[in-house]
């Protein structure tokens, strides 16, 4: 393929995996002499780590700024920019992205390929932006998403079956090995007051309904004290203050620490004896990649696409969403069975290796952007 101009279209403040994707695809397909410029959208002045790190990975990053919630101006900004960069291929990433790229006009201006991320419900407002997405993705050459499920869910709403693709999150194979070098975890431990006789069980992700964190609380809390558990949750969100209503309530202030956004997650895997996803959906979750690739052995709910990633009781024990006994269960085993535990994670590094290294991910991607060419 010769030069290939492409802009990038997210929304995004922080290192979602959604945002750690396409800055991974955007250093590695410059090898593939793919010039990528990123679009973003800010309101007021508050620090942004996206644009921030897209810049100190020397990518071009072209911001939009808005001065409300619904500044028409937006669509002309967005539009204008289209014919100063001409663009040959035109990505957009989640619902924000792919609404503002219709109403702009941008499928009539090159081959658009929308990625869906899946959808979050925390508010009214995020329903209503949720529904757009079926006229918005009536217009994308190709929509990419990440699960059978959620291909499911894209017919379900219209989508030509023709042009989705499904294509699962990637991580370099590497990836958190360094931070479990024991005296690195000794320093982070020390820092965050931890016993090293603490079993640490870890949560990455947004505080969000659909996370599930309270089933996660609930099956901490049902665990032998001779476990000694000391649960941490990375991330932030609108289900904070009844997270920390729970903690309250099953009296587990001491076992548990909420350390906020981070900017990385990395350093909290190399402390953590098990890593849970509890959500009540999912698609090609980073957070389980992210564990999968740190050595982390892991639970997680059947949902989403996490079964086309795991095989239970061979990389990952899997449970029902909502089972907070199956969850507490399966936790224990990890902790109680190190031989088992080891064997858990060999196999899922296996599964990183052959199925979801980044290198791998970007020629499928080069592939499809060949094609609508």
């Amino acid at each position: 393929m010769s030069r290939l101009r492409l802009l990038a279209i997210i929304e995004a403040y922080s290192i979602t995996g959604p945002a750690k994707n396409l800055l991974e695809f955007a250093r590695l397909a410059r090898a593939a002499d793919v010039e990528t410029t990123i679009a973003t959208f800010t309101r007021g002045s508050s620090k942004n780590l996206f644009i921030d790190t897209a810049r100190d990975g020397e990518f071009p990053v072209e911001v939009i700024h808005e001065s409300g919630l619904y500044d028409r101006g937006v669509i002309r900004n967005l539009a204008r920019l289209v014919t100063d960069l001409r663009p040959q291929i035109i990505q957009t990433h989640a619902v924000k992205s792919h609404f503002l790229a219709r109403c702009a006009g941008l499928n009539h201006r090159a081959p658009w390929v929308a990625f869906h991320h899946g959808y979050t419900w925390p508010s009214l407002r995020a329903r209503f932006y949720n529904q757009l997405d079926r006229w918005s993705l009536q217009a994308p050459n190709k929509v990419l998403t990440v699960s059978v499920p959620f291909r499911e869910e894209l017919i379900a709403r219209g989508v030509k079956p023709d042009r989705i693709e499904i294509i699962h999150n990637a991580i370099p194979p590497e990836w958190g090995r360094r931070f479990r070098e024991p005296d690195q975890a000794g320093v982070l431990r020390a820092k965050m007051g931890i016993a090293a006789d603490r079993n640490v069980i870890l949560i990455v992700g947004r505080l969000s309904r659909e996370k599930d964190h309270l089933t996660l609380l609930d099956a901490v809390a049902s665990l032998r004290p001779e476990l000694r558990p000391h649960l941490i949750i990375v991330g932030e969100g609108p289900e904070r203050p009844r997270i920390e209503e729970r903690i309250r309530s099953l009296s587990l202030t001491n076992s548990v620490t909420l350390t906020g956004q981070q900017e990385s997650a990395e350093p909290y895997y190399g402390i953590a004896q098990v890593a849970v996803l509890s959500s009540l959906s999912e698609g090609s979750p980073n957070a389980l990649l992210e564990a999968m690739a740190a050595g982390v052995p892991v639970v997680a709910t059947r949902v989403g696409g996490i079964p086309e990633i795991v095989t239970d009781g061979e990389s990952a024990l899997l449970v029902e969403p909502g089972d907070i006994a199956g969850m507490s269960s399966s936790i224990a085993r990890l902790l109680e069975d190190e031989g088992f535990a080891r064997q858990v994670v060999g196999h899922a590094r296996g599964r990183i290796v052959e199925h979801h290294a980044p290198e791998a991910r970007v020629r499928r991607l080069l592939d499809i952007y060949a094609g609508l060419l």
